[in-house]
């Protein structure tokens, strides 16, 4: 059942006292307690809402707390002085405290009955969403059940208004309202959905997935800044292989990145490998508290049909270098009109892939020149990846692994050097030089000559 919670029934409220649920302030977060009580103190209703509540029921650590309110966000900036306005669509309080910032919501509307604000839609699609309303209309204009739980600063209770209490024990995503609608009005829901049931490891109702096959194309019609965000989410939130899977699961990988999916249909398990793996390590990283870049993730989903482009190009007789450097415009553009991925992570990407056909090459100077590369450790760690390719790749990278080990006079040698090359940058060695030539006296001039014109 998923019935339309907004026209069919009213919501019927459920409070869960205190006794009754695991939430405790001691897990939340200080500054957002600071935002419930100032205004709740200042005589408005305050409650903390959202993933914050569901992740806390659920044992969790919440890493950002929204609040939702009946003050307006003029409201909300008079009571805080540390308070910026944001948004168009949505307008937004967002209340800074250092590095931390807490959300704060108006209740929204479901604009019947002369509620305040402005709604404007497009074929179904909510462009800008202002109006205000009562916590019961704001519980029903959420996405999932399980986001609509409300945690009251007042008493210490929580407030389910639509079922989303039942949705945790069961441990399902069920949407709030008609699926088809709701996906209408904002698409990346269905993103939205993957996402959150990978992470919680919540099964999807069966209602709220079956329009994906329909309608999964209207992800096609989100902004692309908007999409690269919900990529983000997806991939670097610690869950990246299993929102993969999920994706792909669901159907919707070819609508988000069309250029993967194309590439995994052919049927390469290596690829496939690669691209698990490349996940598997990204969500290890992250929990090891280590850093992660969104340029090597990105490399690892297009590689497969870079590579494939750049061998098809060769195969025509096109240049080693040009022809990747043409598959990786080609791709990136591709790609790019559904997630715009920003020029600063995509030249990281293009430097990742050009540098694949330059670890077959284990001459001396080239591989000096190689391992002083700004990128070489981000692209032999792509080339570990690629070990499932074929055994020979797997050799390569374990010569380069053992490579990296040995002293560089040792390595000079056993790759047949008579001197002992520096691994430092060549503009680094060559500066002094640079130096000794402007002293010298121009050509043609006599020892008698001065040197003044």
């Amino acid at each position: 059942m998923n019935p339309d919670t907004r026209k069919d029934a009213p919501p019927v409220l459920r409070i869960i006292p205190r006794e009754q649920h695991s939430i405790s302030r001691k897990n939340i977060s200080k500054a957002a307690l600071r935002v419930l009580y100032r205004l709740h103190d200042a005589g408005f209703d305050a409650y903390l809402v959202g993933g914050a509540v569901r992740d806390l029921l659920l044992g969790g650590h919440p890493k950002d707390f929204d609040v939702a309110t009946n003050a307006t966000p003029d409201e909300v900036k008079g009571l805080f002085r540390n308070c910026r306005l944001i948004g168009r669509r949505f307008r937004l309080a967002h209340v800074v405290f250092g590095p931390e910032i807490i959300e704060v919501a108006t209740f929204r509307g479901t604009g019947e009955e002369g509620g305040e604000g402005d709604r404007h839609m497009i074929d179904g699609r909510i462009v800008r969403d202002n109006i205000w309303g009562s916590i019961e209309e704001d519980a029903v204009r959420r996405d999932f059940r399980v986001n609509a739980l409300y945690y009251d600063i007042s008493d210490f209770s929580v407030r389910d208004y639509v079922g989303g209490m039942q949705d945790l024990e069961d441990r399902t995503m069920r949407l709030i309202g008609d699926p088809e609608v709701r996906y209408r009005e904002d698409p990346v829901r269905m993103l939205r959905a993957a996402r959150l049931a990978a992470k919680l490891n919540f099964t999807i109702d069966s209602a709220a997935a079956a329009p994906f096959a329909t309608l999964g194309h209207l992800l096609g019609e989100a902004a692309p800044a908007r999409l690269f965000d919900e990529s983000l989410k997806l991939f670097l939130g610690g869950h990246g292989l299993k929102s993969f899977r999920m994706l792909e699961a669901c159907g919707l990988l070819k609508f988000l990145f069309p250029v993967t999916a194309r590439a995994l249909e052919r049927g390469d398990e290596a690829l496939r490998s690669l691209v698990e793996q490349g996940l598997a390590n990204t969500d290890k990283r992250i929990a090891e508290g280590k850093s992660v870049t969104p340029a090597f993730l990105f490399a690892v989903l297009l590689w497969g049909e870079v590579r494939d482009q750049a061998h098809a190009w060769m195969a025509e007789g096109l240049d080693i270098n040009e022809a990747w450097q043409r598959a990786a415009v080609h791709v990136v553009g591709e790609q790019c009109q559904r997630v715009a991925i920003p020029r600063r992570f995509t030249f990281t990407m293009e430097e990742i892939w050009a540098l694949q056909p330059r670890f077959e090459q284990v001459h001396r100077k080239r591989v000096f020149r190689l391992m002083a590369h700004p990128r070489f450790r981000a692209a032999f760690d792509f080339l570990l990846l690629r070990a499932h390719e074929s055994p020979q790749m797997d050799e390569l990278g374990q010569w380069w692994a053992h490579a990296q080990q040995l002293p560089p006079e040792v390595l000079a040698q056993a790759l047949g050097g008579g001197g002992v090359p520096s691994p430092e940058p060549t503009v680094a060695a060559s500066a002094p030089a640079k130096k000794r030539r402007r002293r010298r006296k121009p050509a043609g001039r006599g020892k008698g000559d001065s040197g003044n014109a």
